[in-house]
Order: C-alpha cells, then structure tokens, then sequence
C-alpha cells in the first residue's frame, strides 16, 4: 500500500490554499513553491515533486468532473428543463449522484463510463418519473372521485333534512357554503 501523500500531511489551511491555487491554474510548480513557502513560512512545505503529483491527480480529477457535468447536462436533456417537482429533482439527483459514483469507480477501469451508458440511464429515469408522474394523476383523480361522492352524499343528506323539516332553508345554505364549500 502506498504512503500518504506529503500535500495529505499538511495543515488543513495550507491544502485548502494549495487547491485554491490549482484551480486557480495561473501559476507554474515553482511559482506555486514559492507562494506556498512565502504565505506558510513557519509550516513544512511540500516538496516539489508531491506538489506536481497533487496538480496531476487534480487535473485528472477536474477532468472527471467536467465529463460528469456533460453528462449531467445530457440527464438534463433527456428528463427534460422542467423537472420542477420534488420527486422529479429527487430522481434526477439520484441518477445524477449514481453518474458521479459510476465515473469515479470508473477511474480504475481503462474504458471508464460512457456518455452513452449515462445517456441510457438518463432514459431509464425519464421512464420511472414518466410513470410516477401516471401514477400520481391517476391517484389524484380517485381521490377527486371520492371527494365528489362525499359531496353528493352530503348534499342529499342535507336536502333530507330539509324535506323532513329537521333542518330550515337557512341552515341548510349554511352547510353548503360553510361546511360543504359549494356556492349554488
């Protein structure tokens, strides 16, 4: 097994200044020694062959990222702009977080994954939010079926009792608009 890396030893600050450094791109190994050795005078530098192993695995690892927002851009595409509901972005989060994990496993396999194999999977959770979002009208209009029974179960209720006298015109208007919520 591998030792940890020198840049891994140091202070949390100084390894947070090193990758501001390296995201920044501006400045070459020595130019970075220096800075790091001028803004950390009193803390172990790193040498310079970690500090340009460390850029190397960054710039791979930025690479990575870059093709995991491409294929987040293609899920985007596929499932569509308007994903706007929360099980929708929920999906497109886990399908997003599960392109992230195949791409990162992949590092260790020489064909990686795919945007053809991410597209794939972008399909298939179109598919799945296609059919929650079926399911979720066809819930809706049972429950508004239901709802609509209630309604007219009350309302002949009410209409009895005001046929039977239990009830006068008044009380009767007063369910419908206050408890039934229907305005005749």
């Amino acid at each position: 097994m591998p030792r940890k890396s020198t840049i891994s030893r140091l202070s949390p600050e100084q390894r947070a200044y090193i990758e501001q450094l390296l995201r920044e791109d501006r400045l070459t190994i020595d130019e970075m020694m220096a800075d790091i050795r001028a803004k950390f005078a009193t803390e172990e530098s790193p040498s310079r062959s970690s500090l340009g192993r460390y850029r190397q695995n960054f710039e791979t690892m930025a690479g990575r990222l870059r093709d995991i927002q491409a294929a987040s851009r293609v899920l985007v595409s596929e499932l569509g702009e308007d994903v706007n509901d929360r099980g929708g972005q929920r999906l497109l989060e886990a399908v997003t977080t599960l392109a992230t994990h195949a791409a990162l496993e992949a590092q260790d396999r020489e064909d990686g994954v795919s945007i053809k194999e991410i597209g794939e999977l972008a399909r298939g959770a179109r598919a799945v939010l296609q059919a929650r979002t079926a399911s979720l009208r066809e819930r809706q209009a049972i429950e508004n079926a239901a709802e609509a029974r209630i309604l007219q179960k009350q309302s002949a209720a009410l209409e009895a009792a005001r046929a039977s006298g239990d009830a006068t015109e008044d009380a009767v208007q007063f369910f419908r608009k206050r408890i039934l919520g229907v305005n005749e």
